[in-house]
């Protein structure tokens, strides 16, 4: 008789164990799909994180200006980047916030005549006061980089509340030497939680007389040279910091420069989800081998149970190793639908077992460290066709493994030995 037929009589007619050895591979299946399933949803959540969270690089040196700070962040490893362009300026139609505190006697006299600090950006939301959270939009919006040709402005609350201004507001603000005039339209009203001073402070220091402004705007308020007091960067991971700061090097010289790496949003977020795609890859491994192992103990323990049989056969002229082969087929036969059952699990229960494990991003409370870049995709558990296909391919090698390795025995046993046992 054919193995594979004879195979599936004993499946039959040992209804019981068979029913044991399909809950064992059910078991071992859902396990090791879960954790491929944890792996492959790590990896795109951690994929995620890198372009919305990455590593800020903040660069600083004496006469960096904005071609040279464009020109880094063209580099293939820099997701997002802004220069900060800092110029003085004096407003046209509304009034600057002055400081409450009586001015000392003999204090210079401020020579460039512009009250209010004006900060020409690329991208107001990659600055660190806005990135990590302390400072924030109260309405609007902030500068982005599509806003390079429009003549914007991003201003500070108590300056919109002294002068009732609103988003969508025209302000008229002044070159400091008064030789240009700019209308800005307010797209954006922002909270500096930095409080007034108490002693007298000059107006430009006023953290209410703040304003942000695209790069182009700022140069043309501007009266000197266009230098940029500092660029920051947004790259993937710390690893690629070695390379922006070769780039670095190569387009601003041997001349020294103020390189600094700010990681800590990124070890926040993004060290636990790798911690979690480790251990889901660690625990296929773990599974599969001591799923390897329990089955390899049950078959040995079902090989001594059935000497009878495979005396019978062995004395009827079976060949060994269609013995081992009608083994492994009762145990593969055993792992196929398991593998059916357990992608069904998956789909039913991977989502909340993911979500318990790596999170909700968009559940949690926004923190500083987490504000930074922006909002993380949820994580998204689905369970494909590779994946179910890896866990077959597993299943049936730990059919396989759990079968020839007890099944080596078989090729030690004769049948006059077995028969004598029986009697």
């Amino acid at each position: 008789m054919n193995f594979v037929k004879r195979a599936g009589m004993s499946l039959g007619a040992r209804k019981s164990k068979t029913a044991a050895l399909l809950a064992i591979f059910i078991v071992i299946c859902t396990l090791l799909l879960g954790g491929f399933l944890l792996q492959a949803a790590a990896a795109r959540q951690e994929a995620d994180a890198q372009r919305t969270t990455g590593v800020d690089v903040t660069v600083k040196q004496k006469g960096l200006t904005s071609a040279l700070a464009d020109r880094l962040g063209t580099s293939d490893i820099v997701n997002r980047y802004t220069p900060l362009l800092p110029v003085r300026a004096a407003g046209h139609g509304f009034r600057p916030l002055a400081s409450h505190a009586s001015k000392p006697d003999g204090e210079a006299r401020d020579k460039d005549q512009g009250p209010l600090a004006v900060n020409g950006v690329r991208d107001s939301g990659m600055l660190l006061p806005f990135s990590y959270g302390s400072t924030k939009i109260m309405a609007g919006r902030g500068i982005t980089p599509e806003d390079t040709d429009q003549r914007v402005a991003l201003i500070e609350q108590r300056l919109a509340d002294e002068n009732n201004l609103e988003v969508g507001a025209t302000v008229q603000v002044r070159s400091g030497d008064g030789k240009r005039t700019a209308p800005l339209t307010i797209v954006g009203v922002f909270k500096d939680p930095t409080h007034d001073p108490t002693g007298w402070t000059p107006p430009h220091e006023l953290p209410g007389n703040t304003l942000y402004v695209p790069m182009g705007t700022a140069q043309e308020l501007g009266t000197g040279s266009a230098t940029v007091s500092e660029a920051v960067y947004r790259i993937g991971s710390p690893d690629q910091a070695e390379q922006l700061h070769a780039a670095a090097e190569r387009l601003l010289g041997a001349v020294s420069f103020d390189f600094r790496v700010n990681d800590k949003a990124y070890n926040d977020q993004i060290r636990p989800i790798q911690q979690v795609g480790t251990f889901a890859g660690l625990t296929v491994w773990v599974i599969a081998l001591g799923g390897a192992l329990i089955l390899g103990l049950i078959v040995t323990l079902q090989i001594r149970e059935r000497r009878a049989e495979l005396g019978v056969l062995l004395a009827m002229g079976e060949k060994k190793w269609k013995l081992i082969g009608q083994h492994a087929v009762e145990v593969a036969a055993a792992a196929l639908p398991a593998v059916a059952l357990a992608a069904l699990a998956g789909q039913l229960v991977g989502q909340p077992v993911g979500d318990a494990l790596l999170g909700r991003h968009d559940d949690k409370p926004t923190s500083a460290a987490l504000a930074p870049h922006g909002e993380i995709a949820p994580l998204t558990v689905r369970v494909e066709p590779a994946t179910v296909v890896d866990v077959a391919g597993i299943g049936l090698g730990i059919s396989l493994v759990s079968t020839v390795v007890p099944g080596i025995g078989i090729l030690r046993l004769h049948p006059r030995s077995l028969l004598i046992d029986i009697e």
